[in-house]
């Protein structure tokens, strides 16, 4: 079976450090006779970050670290001597990783690129010292500012897998078998429904060293928008796709209504998802005679590009790879 580390939604506590307390401090220094206010600044709590990184490709990390605590900033001494900033905790998260509030559902923040950064919880401000507020009038201030507190909230961690081009399609398709053809992944592949758990990710050679990054969605069934089979748990995933790359094998019965139903299935999901660029492919027509070939032209649907394609023979995948390429640029202009 596949792996069962593929993990694309946690749900975590998280607490940012409180800010240090500003010193409340007076110099007391041999000769000299009334030394005036130096009392320094608290430092910073610590920040809870979410940083992108390619080297992580699911959430699985987080799955048993519940509670997250970034630290408390020191608090000020004489001599307007600041306080240590509290350390930041980084969370490192795959790429396509998104954060929201669970009380409101409020989307907090995405990441998108490697190496970025966005404070997911910030950190508590230090307080002042009373030096800042010595005056003509106060030159013996007893006020010094405590630090803010942490902020502490429930927060859901969720993964929409990036990818250029998403392949759509029911169990037993052909997705992970054109998937391990075309790139190096190595999905699972067997003669039995759901074979694909988990999204699988795959860099596609083009011509003049170029490539496309395919994404290999497990099987959809007639209800999944509703939670059936693996349902919404990876139709998410779609979301991030350029293109919606949809096969039907050629053994198909009806080829334009298992079309028609994926889409149904998509639109009931999110209706965004019709924006999207789409191809059609025919799988396995290796096993197609030339008449049955011409007769199954005549069933296709009119309103979709089609390409005939066969993992096992190699036949259209280049007429393939060329149409995604194509498409690819129109969905996604230079200038």
């Amino acid at each position: 079976m596949a792996s069962s580390n593929f993990i694309d939604y946690v749900k975590i506590n998280v607490r940012s450090g409180a800010g240090g307390a500003g010193a409340l401090h007076f110099r007391r220094e041999k000769h000299v006779e009334k030394g005036g206010p130096d009392g320094g600044d608290g430092g910073r709590g610590g920040h809870v970050i979410l940083k992108g990184t390619t080297q992580v490709w699911t959430l699985l990390h987080l799955k048993y670290t519940k509670h997250i605590r970034a630290f408390d900033g020191k608090g000020g001494e004489g001599g307007r001597r600041k306080g240590a900033d509290g350390k930041d905790i980084i969370l490192e998260v795959p790429l396509g990783t998104i954060a929201r509030d669970v009380e409101t559902g409020e989307q907090l923040l995405e990441i998108t690129e490697d190496g970025q950064e966005v404070i997911l919880m910030k950190g508590g401000r230090g307080g002042l010292g009373n030096d800042h507020f010595k005056s003509a009038t106060n030159q013996t201030p007893q006020h010094a500012q405590t630090g803010d507190p942490s902020v502490e909230s429930w927060i859901i961690l969720e993964l929409k897998v990036l990818a250029d081009v998403g392949l759509v399609g029911f169990p037993n398709a052909g997705k992970s078998t054109l998937l391990s053809v075309v790139s190096a992944a190595r999905p699972e592949i067997a003669d039995y429904p759901f074979t694909t758990l988990v999204p699988n990710l795959g860099v596609v050679s083009y011509r003049d060293y170029k490539s496309f990054v395919m994404a290999d969605i497990p099987g959809i069934i007639e209800g999944a928008s509703q939670g059936k089979g693996l349902g919404l748990r990876f139709l998410r995933h779609i979301e991030r796709n350029s293109i919606l790359l949809f096969m039907v094998p050629a053994d198909s019965e009806d080829i334009e209504a298992e079309y028609n139903t994926l889409v149904n299935e998509l639109q009931l999901y999110n209706p965004s998802l019709l924006d999207k660029h789409r191809l059609l492919a025919i799988s396995k027509v290796d096993m197609l005679l030339d008449e049955e070939r011409e007769e199954l032209i005549k069933k296709l649907p009119k309103d979709i590009s089609t390409t005939f394609i066969s993992s096992m023979t190699q036949e259209g995948i280049d007429q393939l790879k060329d149409n995604i390429w194509n498409l690819l640029n129109e969905a996604n202009p230079v200038g």
